[in-house]
């Protein structure tokens, strides 16, 4: 019965063990209780809470909602054929200069109507969401003209309307050249800077810009120019960096306070220092180590003798990471690059809200944030680092319901 005590709530999940991903860690005989879409207690059972629903999870594990905060969601068409062409021995740089790779995709999705783009991106999404995803960073650069990037942009912003999901959107037109700029870099980089940035910025299409600082994408130069136009226009920015080289784009984009760099399989001790002093996050993509065959290892030890969030993504995208599963992202974490599970569940919860800026919305269970649960059938956290190609979720929550 109520009393002058109780706090009154919409909903209460009980008997869960919980996974907050804060400094209490992990609680045995847990619950949380939501208000108004927010968490007002994440701890230990506590009978000053009632709720006209209480949710009995039977001894679940409760963890945040997953996140995914690189993902390139919006686009049309795929690349199987280059698929075919990589395991016949060609790499990922010499069909970008064929005319393949990004160039392709946006042949296509310049083709695609906006309705076309969320009708696909919502196939991905949805296997997502199934995974206990809650929040999703969706990026353009597809488009690489004014029109069509706002049209992705656009798109991304749709897909927030259609499911109940957060999502969060990144203008990524320094992605590559389009055809008509072929010889022109730095008229396509004007083009970006005077016209694209300000278009998105209008509209408010875009939570942050992105650029792909490498040999086949732009020059550190160019770069610094793409983050000088959003700095005038008030966005945050993160970087594509040392994938394929080490252009030091993981040290510029520190120098601009990114919310993240992303890769990072060249990062070098001056990158990583930077980051750690900007603290921005390091964002590890294993689907693409994976999907490329790559070898060289982003520098894990390194990262965490610094200091620097790491957290994980899936880069879905059409040509190097075609992945739609997180849970698959955490277990490739752990075996390719020897994440703990500890580091992997970080990875897509509170440290990929922190790579987003939303590390004040979500990310951990604790008093204030957004309910956003995933609510688990596994018997520790550890199966969901474990197993693959398994889908132990019992249900989701996103803002308490």
């Amino acid at each position: 019965m109520a009393t002058d005590s109780t706090h009154r709530c919409d909903r209460i999940w009980t008997n869960a063990r919980l996974a907050t991903m804060t400094a209490a860690g992990t609680i045995e005989n847990g619950m949380v209780a939501a208000k108004d879409g927010r968490i007002v207690h994440a701890g230990p059972v506590d009978a000053r809470y009632d709720a006209a629903e209480i949710i009995d999870c039977e001894g679940r594990w409760i963890t945040p909602g997953f996140i995914d905060c690189h993902t390139h969601l919006i686009h049309a068409g795929n690349r199987a054929h280059e698929f075919e062409l990589r395991l016949a021995g060609a790499s990922y740089a010499d069909i970008a200069r064929a005319g393949g790779g990004i160039v392709s995709t946006m042949t296509a999705t310049r083709a695609a109507s906006e309705e076309e783009l969320v009708a696909s991106a919502l196939d991905r999404l949805d296997a997502l969401v199934a995974e206990g995803l809650t929040t999703i960073e969706v990026k353009s650069g597809y488009g690489l003209s004014t029109e069509a990037e706002l049209k992705m942009l656009r798109a991304a912003r749709r897909l927030g309307a259609e499911r109940d999901v957060r999502v969060t959107t990144t203008f990524l037109g320094a992605h590559a050249l389009p055809p008509e700029f072929t010889d022109n870099a730095d008229g396509y980089v004007d083009l970006i800077c005077n016209e694209m940035i300000p278009a998105v910025a209008t509209e408010g299409l875009a939570d942050a810009v992105d650029a792909f600082c490498e040999g086949i994408g732009f020059t550190p130069g160019q770069v610094s120019r793409v983050f000088e136009a959003a700095r005038v226009h008030g966005l945050p920015v993160k970087l594509h960096a040392e994938q394929l080289s080490n252009l030091h784009g993981a040290a510029l984009a520190a120098g601009f306070d990114a919310l993240s760099a992303d890769h990072l399989e060249f990062l070098d001790d001056v990158g990583i220092e930077a980051m750690a002093k900007a603290g921005s996050v390091a964002v590890l993509l294993p689907g693409a180590f994976y999907f490329t065959r790559e070898t060289k290892l982003p520098p894990i030890d390194a990262l965490r003798a610094a200091g620097v969030p790491i957290a994980l993504a899936t880069d879905c995208n059409p040509g190097t990471s075609p992945l739609t599963s997180l849970l698959l992202v955490m277990n490739m974490a752990a075996t390719l690059f020897r994440l703990t599970v500890d580091e992997c569940l970080a990875g897509v919860t509170r440290e990929a809200a922190r790579a987003l800026g939303l590390l004040g919305e979500t990310g951990t269970l604790e008093a204030g944030k957004s309910c956003d649960l995933a609510i688990w059938d596994v018997e520790r956290p550890a199966e969901l680092v474990y197993r693959m190609g398994a889908n132990p979720l019992h249900a989701r929550v996103w803002k308490g319901l």
